[in-house]
């Protein structure tokens, strides 16, 4: 048996990883009530939205906007993505908590996503940083494709350490791991944490997981082994990378928690209350979820909750 941590955060990335991959615009109004339901939840981070230019992602070209119209509860952090120095400009006027920046592990990826390799990306991400922090923010690191890549293949876990080392450089206090591709297995995460490990500790990494072929969860499981006790998840499992065909969604929040708590690990979040805000967005975005959890609340529903075998 592992040793299991008596807690974990877990980092609501639904408005923001969510909401980017959807075709289907959702309107202003309705995010801001998306955002304030999952600040009724017990989360106490949430990803509200990307300061990217709104060509690249209409969907969240309202960003100031609805950073303006949520409303904020005491005790929880409310992050964005930001890309480059003119979005930092946007994201200190919408009053930010905390700056995400960006890159990938794999060159390919990185020109995909950013088009600059991996080491024209970090002057960028460095302005960004140093703009944020001398702002009063606090900035988090993103590494994508840190198991694989759609264009390069397999990533070497000596590369992701090194890319986290220049992030760390940078001023950044936590680097989020993503799986971008949804390809990983237990044991290459394994090999990739006992890499991170060697040199950063336990609570300066979350792991951020895609369930492209439905191994989030046994992701999550060798994550913990190694004491991680951060994970970004996606309220009814939404998600996706524009920059990364095939990518399905993220490890969906519900999902987690029902595995976590399953497990007597505390979140302080209210599953429950997470399930009826996924059907919520579902209902906005008119099609279904993938979540396990969103499933069975449809089928409880539309039969009463009973098997009738």
């Amino acid at each position: 048996m592992i040793k299991l941590p008596s807690s974990v955060q877990v980092k609501e990335v639904g408005p923001r990883d969510g909401l980017q991959n959807e075709k289907t615009l959702i309107n202003t109004n309705d995010k801001i009530e998306l955002i304030d339901r999952l600040s009724e939840t017990g989360l106490n981070y949430i990803e509200v939205t990307s300061f990217v230019h709104p060509k690249w992602i209409p969907q969240l070209a309202d960003a100031v906007e609805v950073l303006k119209g949520i409303k904020r509860k005491k005790g929880i952090t409310y992050g964005a993505l930001v890309p480059n120095s003119k979005g930092l400009e946007r994201a200190i006027e919408a009053d930010i908590d905390e700056v995400s920046i960006f890159m990938s592990a794999s060159e390919g990826h990185n020109k995909a996503n950013i088009n600059k390799s991996i080491v024209e990306t970090y002057p960028v991400l460095k302005e960004v940083a140093e703009g944020a922090l001398a702002a009063g923010k606090t900035v988090r690191g993103y590494i994508s494709t840190v198991i694989a890549c759609p264009y390069d293949g397999l990533v070497s876990p000596v590369q992701v350490a090194r890319v986290a080392e220049k992030l760390f450089e940078m001023g950044v206090s936590e680097i989020s791991l993503g799986d971008t591709i949804g390809v990983g297995v237990p044991t290459q995460v394994d090999a990739l944490l006992e890499e991170m490990t060697r040199h950063f500790n336990t609570d300066q990494l979350a792991m951020h997981f895609h369930d492209t072929r439905g191994m989030a969860l046994a992701n999550v499981m060798a994550s913990l082994a190694h004491g991680i006790q951060k994970f970004d998840s996606s309220i009814g499992g939404l998600g996706g990378c524009p920059y990364a065909h095939g990518a399905s969604g993220n490890v969906a929040t519900e999902d987690l928690l029902y595995l976590l708590e399953g497990m007597g690990i505390q979140t302080g979040i209210q599953q429950e209350k997470i399930v009826q805000t996924a059907l919520y967005v579902e209902e906005k975005l008119g099609k279904p979820l993938h979540s396990k959890l969103v499933a069975v609340a449809r089928g409880e529903e539309n039969h009463g909750g009973v098997c009738k075998a």
